[in-house]
């Protein structure tokens, strides 16, 4: 920048150049204007809640005189007026904003009484101005009570010619109860609106204790309460955005899933989220419909009314309604969040706002205002107490007042005479000239005494306002229970709790209850009571009514509060709670789990764990996840990576092409692993040899296949010494095995027989560790369930067949197995075996050499060679 240099002595010329750094000057420019708009124009002030041009058209309707009480005047003079008077700018932001404060869409408690044509909530836009009409609502009335009674301040106007308000009174606290949102430069405030009845009983308890926690102001107002109703889905966001000043609520349109006709279904939407445009979101929809990425609808239909809105989606009669509902709700507008950040001008300075301070300011602006009421009443009544005093005076010596008054040249004279005598001042001695004949009667007088008496009254009670701060604060409390009384009413907005907040738990009893997971993906949950101990080779009883082709695949033994993790074969990782499944009878199909959690069609269940609280550090710290795969890679992972739920599921284990998770089992990091192959072999190795990934990675070797066509059908971690190996295989025998009997070998091996596979026994299907306090639950593909004693069968060998665990007919297998405690009460029902069954209740000694099991010396080492966890961790 050139120097600037200046002589004093020289006269000022218009072609002089004052040379200036741009950089300064665009950065000085720059600040003037973001401040400009940051106080002048798109933050609102926190007191009445108000951005400048809104305050401008209430107080513009209250000087044209169009009350609530009158009628309305053309929307056009309203707007000319509060242009010319108080908003230099173009006549669309204020007749847009005149409309939004007229529209019950937009405003929870509007203010303006508009009459025509005000647009719509989908998306029409108002007419002309010149067309409709407007007038306060009496709410607005409120927030301009007693603003001509010195409470608040007055700034000039655009051209210095008017003053206008520079805040409202606001008898309510419209930036809680309307919200705002407004873009400034480098910021912008979003803030929602909210229930009267629920925003004056939290102010009051605040008043009540100035201390009172946010957490207890909660108790109060519960959610926004938005004007077009909907669902709050969840309840964190909205105290995350209470405590701090920020956060995402997501709200749901009310729908309701409705039958007609021939076993048709179709789901109802009568209340949208807020801010959501109607049409547009239906538009979107019928697109998504059309490009194929929603299924399941047949036809939508806007029947919406003066009555109410209707918004109706026909669904085919292949799809299931719950699962299209849930899909509309992931895909389009039906379920939007709305991000809070409660940004607002505290003395003109742009801040963020929990609730407890959007109250306190409130609270400090009416106390404000009550004191300078106060004042102002205390100063009028003073004023009008010093003219009766003078006119009683007068009254009291009527007759040489009178004499006065006859004897005096000019009105002065006489004034001036009133004031010497009596000892009047000025006012007194002009009100005393000014009073009418009339009064002089006996019982004008009285009503003067009465009005003096009355007046003393109100002045000794004004000044024990201004002396006593409690007495203000009741004040403020009775006038917000008055309007309560007038204007407040009930919540449009329902709040339901996600599954991350799950606070249900309070309500439902912990008992133990049987999951069961259909191969086409139906779940249910059924009190474990209800299934009954058989003798082993008994035909079981039905445990489902599966339709043709599908069969009972998982068995999930669980207490009702605890949290379940559903892991699928691609890798993700699912949260719900016990008592979220619905709950079937035993021979149920029970419901498909998509309408439950988010899992993508195409995707099945593959592996669980139970894990009884999320919330413990210590717990989540000290234990892990341990997952295997079809191909024989394992990974263990920290439990605290799956502490915190999410909607639509996580990845849990990257999965190579080819490959599909088979088991995920919860350990403390000193369990032993024992992974057991479709070919009949399993291996044992320790926890400790798999070192805790993230759960981005793939994994490590665990195992090594016989061939291209074995793969794993289960794992075990096992931390009781007392427990037995118990394997099944596919056509119904199975044996109990002591763990000592499989030595401990080195990660990624090719390990050791556990069954002789023969067509007689069919594949491995299951592996399991029992001990004799378990019950055995037996599921096969055409859903008979069975319920055997461990104690029943006894401990063999490794190299034995095993014994009969069930009959089965023709093609028929087992689907899967589960272990449950032993019930001693339980009842026992006949054991019924087809003929010729009898000798496969007894062990049979394998066909092969016991020296065939065990593996070579040098497939041994090559084994061992394969352990190092750096050489075979296949991507971390």
């Amino acid at each position: 920048m050139a120097e600037e240099t200046e002589n004093e002595n020289l006269e000022p010329t218009h072609d002089r150049i004052i040379p200036i750094n741009i950089e300064q000057e665009m950065r000085s420019a720059y600040i003037d204007y973001s401040m400009s708009v940051i106080v002048s124009r798109a933050l609102p002030d926190v007191r009445d809640g108000m951005k400048p041009v809104h305050r401008r058209v209430l107080y513009g309707m209250l000087d044209l005189g169009v009350t609530s009480g009158r009628p309305h005047k053309k929307s056009a003079r309203i707007v000319g007026d509060v242009l010319g008077k108080y908003h230099p700018h173009g006549d669309s932001s204020v007749y847009g904003t005149m409309v939004r404060m007229a529209q019950d869409w937009s405003l929870r408690y509007p203010l303006v009484d508009g009459q025509g044509n005000f647009g719509s909530i989908d998306g029409d836009s108002p007419a002309a101005m010149r067309y409709t009409e407007a007038r306060l609502k009496k709410i607005a009335e409120e927030m301009l009570a007693d603003i001509n009674k010195d409470t608040i301040d007055y700034q000039l106007n655009f051209d210095d010619s008017l003053e206008e308000p520079s805040v409202l009174p606001s008898k309510i606290p419209n930036l809680l109860v309307n919200g705002a949102s407004g873009i400034a430069v480098g910021m912008a405030t979003n803030m929602a609106p909210h229930n009267l009845d629920e925003v004056i009983d939290a102010t009051i308890a605040f008043i009540d204790n100035t201390d009172i926690e946010i957490s207890e102001l909660m108790h109060h107002i519960k959610a926004p309460d938005f004007p077009t109703g909907g669902t709050i889905y969840g309840h964190a966001g909205v105290k995350d955005a209470y405590e701090t000043g920020r956060g995402r609520v997501v709200v749901r349109a009310k729908a309701e899933i409705e039958s007609y006709g021939n076993d048709r279904e179709r789901i109802i939407v009568s209340e949208i989220p807020y801010l959501v445009n109607k049409a547009t979101m239906i538009e979107r929809t019928a697109e998504l419909i059309n490009e194929k990425k929603l299924e399941g609808i047949s036809e939508i239909r806007d029947e919406s009314d003066r009555d109410g809105m209707r918004v109706v989606y026909e669904i085919k009669r292949d799809a299931n309604s719950s699962v299209v509902l849930n899909n509309l709700y992931k895909y389009t507008a039906l379920q939007t969040p709305f991000s809070i950040n409660n940004i607002a001008l505290v003395k003109g300075r742009p801040m963020l706002l929990n609730l407890k301070d959007l109250i306190k300011h409130f609270v400090d602006h009416r106390h404000e205002v009550v004191i300078r009421r106060t004042r102002f009443e205390l100063a009028e009544a003073e004023k009008r107490a010093h003219v009766l005093e003078g006119l009683l005076i007068a009254l009291d010596h009527i007759e040489e007042v009178i004499r006065l008054i006859r004897s005096s040249n000019t009105p002065d004279e006489a004034r001036t005479g009133l004031m010497e005598t009596f000892g009047l001042s000025d006012i007194q001695a002009r009100a005393i000239l000014d009073m009418t004949l009339r009064r002089l009667t006996g019982l004008e007088r009285d009503k003067i005494k009465d009005e003096y008496d009355e007046l003393m009254k109100s002045i000794e009670y004004l000044k024990s306002v201004l002396a006593d701060e409690g007495l203000r604060m009741e004040i403020i409390k009775d006038e917000l229970r008055e309007v309560k009384e007038k204007y407040g009413d009930a919540r449009r907005t329902s709040i339901v709790h996600s599954a991350e907040d799950m606070s249900m738990e309070d309500f439902i009893d912990d008992e133990e209850v049987v999951i069961t997971i259909s191969y086409e993906g139906y779940i249910k949950r059924t009190p474990l009571t209800e299934y009954r101990t058989q003798g082993r080779g008994g035909k079981g009883s039905i445990g489902s009514n599966s339709r043709d082709k599908d069969f009972i695949e998982h068995i999930i033994i669980a207490s009702a509060h605890n949290y379940m993790l559903f892991f699928t074969e691609a890798g993700r990782c699912f949260w719900l709670r016990v008592f979220e499944i619905p709950e079937g009878s035993r021979t149920s199909k029970g419901r498909a789990i998509q309408n439950i959690i988010n899992i993508p069609k195409e995707e099945k269940i593959k592996a669980y764990i139970k894990v009884k609280n999320l919330k413990d550090q210590e717990y989540l710290e000290n234990n892990f996840i341990i997952m295997c795969t079809a191909k024989g890679t394992i990974k263990k992972t920290s439990l605290m990576a799956y502490s915190r739920p999410r909607a639509n599921g996580i990845n849990a284990i990257n999965i190579n092409d080819g490959d599909q998770l088979l088991e995920a089992n919860l350990t403390d990091g000193s369990s032993e692993i024992i992974m057991a192959l479709r070919s009949g072999r399993a291996i044992r190795f320790n926890e400790s040899t798999v070192r805790p990934m993230g759960r981005t990675a793939t994994g490590v070797r665990g195992v090594t296949l016989a061939n291209e066509k074995d793969a794993v059908i289960g794992m075990l971690s096992i931390n009781n010494p007392e427990s037995t190996i118990l394997v099944v295989s596919e056509k119904g025998y199975g044996k109990r095995t002591d763990l000592e009997d499989y030595r401990v070998t080195n990660r990624g091996g090719k390990g050791v027989k556990t069954l002789n596979v023969t067509d007689k026994t069919g594949e491995l299907v299951a592996i399991k560790d029992v001990t004799d306090t378990d019950d055995l639950m037996i599921i096969n593909k055409s859903g008979i369930v069975i319920r055997i004693a461990i104690a029943e069968l006894r401990v063999m060998g490794r190299a034995t067949q095993g014994v009969r665990l069930i009959s089965l007919k023709g093609d028929d297998a087992i689907a899967s197995i589960a272990k449950v405690e032993h019930e001693e009460e339980a009842e026992k029902a006949e054991i019924l075996n087809e003929p010729g069954d009898e000798a496969d209740s007894e062990a049979e000694p394998l066909d092969d050499e016991a020296g065939e099991d065990e593996v070579s010396d040098e497939e041994e080492s090559t084994d061992d060679a394969n352990t190092n966890p750096e050489d075979d961790t296949l991507e971390d």
